[in-house]
């Protein structure tokens, strides 16, 4: 009885990683993250509102550290410019070189943590499209709060704007801030390195980078507590995802394969393959017109030839058709 196996229980495909194949899915997805975080913009009274009220709720839980960061900040230049080079710069850097050294070192681990970050990306988008939050450098002033970024521009390449290049500040929702996915993907890059660093430098940068990330967020005016507790959340829904989005991708695979006339023809030859010997063309005629045979059974009017007798195939026979061999002379 030929063994059948129960559906989705397949075995995956082995996954064969591409850099060619991988960069474009990588871009693909920044691609629609960042047009994301410029098409919902929001409406600012209710971003303001939202930045607001996550103010209110950090100061009755005594968690309101971005004010004495804020000023610390803003009154030294030599902690100030560096952090704002960290923000504006890190965040894109470091990501991606920890995926190319992932890709290249650390193969096996790549493929899950590629999807752990993609996935918690587009959780963010989400937050983004559904919770715009203005970030505390766009309140007004009467709150307190100064922006490092406009502050010290003349140091760096970005404007008033939040990161983005001088002049370009239009072509970025700033109210993107709930969640914090600078502290989002930090916090990936430090498990990433805890786990598979592999030296100690790389374990203590693993830790330093996401605390660092959270305080910069938060001393240049840019996120609240808050935001980076939610960035952090993301990463956590997104790693617990993972493991599942994987599977489901495996069962696609494996679904895409068995497709009609994706599965591979049998060799010849080979068990349940066809002989080329007694391969038929495509097209031609059945011979026997749909009627089957057993083995040793002959068609009427056949004739056995005993073995060894020399008969040649195309002999002809003046039996009367019983398939009996013609007597002797």
């Amino acid at each position: 009885m030929p063994h059948t196996e129960t559906p989705g229980s397949e075995a995956a495909p082995a996954t064969r990683l591409r850099w060619w194949s991988e960069l474009p899915l990588i871009l693909l997805v920044y691609a629609c993250y960042s047009a994301g975080r410029l098409l919902a913009r929001g409406d600012v009274t209710t971003a303001v509102d939202h930045g607001l009220a996550l103010l209110r709720v950090e100061k009755a839980l005594y968690l309101n550290a971005e004010h004495p960061l804020n000023r610390l900040f803003t009154r030294e230049p030599w902690l100030g410019v560096p952090a704002d080079f960290m923000y504006a710069s890190l965040h894109y850097v470091v990501t991606p070189a920890l995926l190319v050294w992932l890709f290249r070192s650390r193969r096996e681990h790549y493929r899950a943590a590629r999807t752990w970050l993609l996935a918690s990306t587009f959780i963010g988008l989400i937050g983004f499209t559904t919770l715009p939050t203005c970030p505390p450098r766009l309140l007004s002033a009467g709150h307190g709060f100064v922006d490092t970024m406009a502050q010290y521009s003349s140091y760096g390449w970005w404007g008033g704007e939040a990161s983005a290049p001088r002049g370009l500040g239009g072509m970025t929702n700033q109210y993107a801030a709930m969640p914090s996915l600078h502290v989002g993907w930090a916090l990936w890059c430090g498990v990433l390195l805890w786990r598979h660093g592999g030296t100690v430098t790389a374990k203590v940068f693993g830790v330093a980078y996401p605390l660092l990330t959270t305080i910069v967020v938060m001393g240049t005016a840019n996120h609240y507590f808050l935001d980076a507790v939610a960035g952090a959340a993301v990463m956590g829904v997104g790693l617990l995802l993972t493991p599942v989005l994987t599977r489901a991708t495996d069962r696609v695979r494996v679904r895409a394969r068995l497709l009609p006339g994706r599965a591979a023809a049998p060799a010849a030859g080979a068990p349940g393959g066809t002989s080329p010997a007694l391969a038929l063309p495509v097209g031609s005629p059945n011979v026997s017109d749909g009627c089957q045979t057993s083995p040793g059974e002959r068609f009427p009017r056949q004739r056995e030839s005993p073995a060894g007798s020399g008969a040649e195939p195309g002999a002809s026979s003046k039996d009367a058709g019983d398939g009996a061999a013609a007597p002797a002379r």
